[in-house]
């Protein structure tokens, strides 16, 4: 266990009974467990002891050296508290055996008793006890303050690297280790001002050097051997500032020490070195500011930038020290970031950017894109302002941009930057996704802005559909001209994989643009040509494309799909992949259940009329033959536009005789949806009286034997049942004189015992209780003061009576379906 961190023995249940713990004054303690030493400590009576959370005991046995017991149950704690209580004559309820000493009011007497710490002569015999004074003072802020303040007055760390060129001429090793602990000590001390003493020029190359001798390894690391022959500084523009370049050379070294010198530092050593990653931030700021202020600096290097006679070696310098320039403004306020961009903006970093990527050296162009990236991450409006003023500024050239397509593509920038995605040579494609991310960031409305005399979504749309999307879906056309993609490497599936995603995005987020744009151009028929790849995840990434427009329910879109049978490739690629249980078979039949669920009409009839007769056979799932009962129950409601009418009229003139509230099975009925009220439920008015009965209750009694077969049967059952062949019982309607609608049914065939038209039950011709309570109560059809409505009567308690004797008989909230 290492001196200065609280130490933690954490143990399973099964030790509990091993532990065998005998406890006596000023004799050691020890903790066993399978023949294994774990703990040994003496209990001393002036100890501090204390107990915690009730499972853990923690004390103090040397000035820097604490120890923490944790126990798992808190009945094995107790047990240990008590015998230390025991030894230490204190009630065992207390939390704590000594009254502890405030190290704040400790340390403070201290500071007030001995003002300032002395620190011994800088000799070489005293190093050992120099070090020995630095880590004891880690641990206590106080000390720690004490420290800094005389390594500060007494200028001691120069006299400590003096030290080291002599250790160093000697050869004195053990010399060269102290010195090691005691600048790293230094280091923990976190102090801004002993840091601009350890960084100065003169003395930052000792400060490493110092660090070279860890006592831990064997040989001694060359840090200032890379640092002064390997590391080389390039001045691709002459800094005339000796204040800046001192910087810059001060940020790297101080950066070399942080990530390369000091070792990892620990849990507890993470927070001490705070101050480090200050001194870099602060210094980068102060860079990017010096800089940015320089324009005889800047102007010198956008113009090589675009200079034809630049050399290539020269330019990847100059793009490299642009890039590393914005990395350096990430670490800005906001305030001054935006000053920073603008700056940049006012040189002309995007036109210079712009001849960068039309370069053929890979390497510049890499670093470009990285700088394009800072540039659209920061401010994507800035960008696409650049790009629209470009086009409008060269007409000519977009008018020959818009005829030749891609043979003029390299003029607009991000042209350019869908090139670059579409050629990447890197098998894993690594430049392309992230140029994909710059262009679904530039397309999103979400962060385009809308002023009061221009909208930048309408603009920059109609600019990028116009003079960018066909660049953008050339890969796609080119790959699918015939049912087959004509490339099929994995590198080309993970090309056209990025453009269906970005597609897929704008069909998401834009609107008429792209929708005009799918179906002017077929793309989708196109991008469906890839459900034949083999590669699965290019399949459903077009899958995807397509579910994403589905999911709109745009007419347009659907009407576009049926023309073009556009089902066709999805119905093979579900054929194709048989009865494997796999994502493109599950996402394939989310598809259609959407359909389904959704009651997308038009497309739901379509794929009836011309994949039924692939599809029926799927039976382990029932969406296929509810999109079926679908297209049934629409071709119903087609052949019988009556009951939409009828049903329309019900909606429009309903009123009630009193003012109370619907009942729930009322309010059920109305706010029924379209999946509900396509089986043609609705009252015939009095002025269809002249019409055949029997023409409009056929479909009611088809309603009427499906409601019935849903109540009565399981849902696969119903969806397995040929509906074409159903016998329906035929109503007839007959309408008295007065107020009152009555229905009666007659079987066809051979009356069922308790159906409404059976011999005896309530309500049939030939029964005795034909004019009964219910059959008075039965929902009629009124006319007043040129309404027709329904009919509510208030004593429904008899009708609760009633239902017992009908319970073989419709439920009753079909019945009220009927009745109204």
């Amino acid at each position: 266990m290492a001196n200065g961190s609280p130490q933690s023995c954490r143990h399973a249940e099964k030790l509990a009974p091993i532990m065998s713990l005998d406890f006596h004054v000023c004799n050691p303690r020890e903790w066993t467990s399978l023949g294994s030493l774990l703990l040994e400590s003496k209990i001393n009576p002036n100890t501090a002891y204390q107990k915690q959370q009730d499972t853990l005991i923690v004390w103090s046995e040397a000035e820097n050296y604490d120890l923490a017991l944790s126990f798992q149950e808190k009945a094995g704690c107790d047990e240990i508290w008590e015998k230390i209580c025991q030894v230490q004559g204190k009630d065992p309820s207390v939390d704590i055996t000594q009254d502890l000493v405030d190290e704040s009011e400790e340390e403070r007497f201290d500071d007030m008793s001995s003002p300032g710490l002395e620190l011994p002569s800088c000799e070489l015999s005293r190093l050992e006890e120099i070090a020995e004074l630095v880590a004891s003072s880690l641990p206590s802020p106080l000390r720690r303050e004490k420290l800094a303040l005389a390594l500060e007055n007494e200028g001691y760390i120069k006299k400590l690297l003096e030290l080291f060129h002599v250790c160093e001429d000697l050869e004195n090793i053990e010399g060269l280790h102290h010195l090691y602990e005691i600048i790293k000590g230094i280091f923990l001390l976190n102090r801004t001002a002993l840091f601009e003493v350890m960084f100065s020029e003169e003395c930052i190359m000792d400060v490493i050097g110092c660090l070279e001798y860890d006592p831990s390894l064997s040989q001694p690391r060359k840090h200032r051997e890379f640092l002064t022959k390997t590391a080389k500084f390039k001045e691709v523009i002459p800094i005339s500032d000796p204040e800046l370049k001192q910087k810059i050379h001060q940020t790297y070294r101080v950066q070399y020490i942080q990530d390369m010198v000091l070792p990892t530092p620990s849990v507890f050593e993470e927070n001490m070195l705070s101050t480090l990653h200050s001194f870099i931030f602060f210094n980068k700021v102060e860079i990017v500011g010096m800089l940015q202020e320089d324009e005889k600096f800047l102007t010198d290097l956008f113009a090589q930038l675009t200079d034809e006679a630049t050399d290539e070696e020269k330019r990847q310098e100059l793009v490299n020290f642009l890039k590393e320039f914005c990395a350096f403004s990430q670490t800005l306020q906001p305030q001054n970031r935006d000053a920073f961009f603008k700056t940049l903006s006012s040189m002309g970093i995007l036109p210079a950017l712009e001849v960068i990527l039309g370069m053929d050296d890979a390497q510049v162009r890499s670093a470009a894109t990285d700088i394009f990236s800072y540039l659209v991450e920061y401010n994507p409006s800035m960008v696409r302002e650049f790009v629209m003023q470009e086009a409008q500024q060269n007409d000519d050239v977009s008018k020959k941009l818009t005829e030749q397509k891609i043979t003029n593509k390299d003029i607009l920038l991000i042209n350019l930057i869908i090139e670059h995605m579409i050629c990447d040579t890197d098998p894993e494609l690594g430049g392309a996704v992230q140029l994909m991310g710059l262009l679904r960031t530039l397309v999103d409305p979400e962060n385009m802005l809308a002023t009061a005399n221009k909208t930048e979504k309408t603009e920059f749309l109609g600019f990028f559909y116009k003079h960018c999307m066909h660049v953008l879906t050339a890969p796609l056309l080119a790959n699918t001209t015939e049912e087959k993609p004509s490339k099929d490497d994995f590198q080309t599936a993970q090309l056209l994989a990025l453009v269906l995603e970005l597609l897929t995005f704008c069909v998401e987020h834009h609107t008429y643009h792209i929708k005009n744009y799918i179906i002017n151009k077929d793309i989708l028929r196109r991008v469906l040509v890839l459900m034949a790849s083999k590669h699965a995840f290019l399949a459903l990434c077009a899958l995807r494309f397509k579910r994403k427009i589905i999911g709109l329910k745009d007419e347009f879109y659907n009407r576009y799909i049926m023309k073009s049978f556009l089902f066709e490739p999805v119905v093979k690629a579900f054929l194709n992949n048989g009865s494997r249980y796999n994502l493109m078979n599950s996402a394939i039949i989310e598809m259609f259940e959407f359909i389904r669920v959704e009651d997308i009409k038009s497309l739901t009839a379509h794929v009836i009329e011309n994949y039924w007769k692939a599809l029926e056979d799927v039976d382990y799932v029932q969406t296929f033959k509810g999109l079926k009962l679908r297209f049934e129950q629409q071709r119903e409601r087609q052949d019988n536009p009556k009951l939409d009418s009828m049903r329309s009229i019900l909606r429009n003139h309903r009123y009630r005789r009193d003012a109370r509230t619907l009942e729930d099975e009322e309010e059920m009925w109305f706010n029924t949806d379209d999946e509900d009220m396509e089986d043609g439920e609705a009252v015939v008015p009095p002025s269809d009286k002249t019409k055949n009965d029997e023409d409009i209750m056929e479909p009611i009694s088809k309603f009427m034997e499906r409601k019935k077969l849903k109540e009565s049967e399981e849902k696969e059952v119903l969806l397995k049942t040929n509906l074409s062949g159903r016998q329906s019982p035929s109503f007839k309607l007959s309408l008295s004189s007065g107020t009152k609608t009555n229905l009666t049914s007659q079987s066809s065939t051979t009356n069922l015992p308790g159906s409404p038209g059976s011999p005896g039950s309530p309500g049939s011709p030939g029964s005795p209780g034909s004019v009964s309570k219910s059959t008075s109560q039965t929902a009629a059809i009124t006319t007043k003061g040129g309404l027709v409505g329904l009919v509510d009567y208030p004593d429904d308690d008899e009708e609760d009576d009633e239902d017992e004797d009908k319970e073989e008989t419709l439920p009753l909230s079909k019945k009220a379906k009927l009745e109204s």
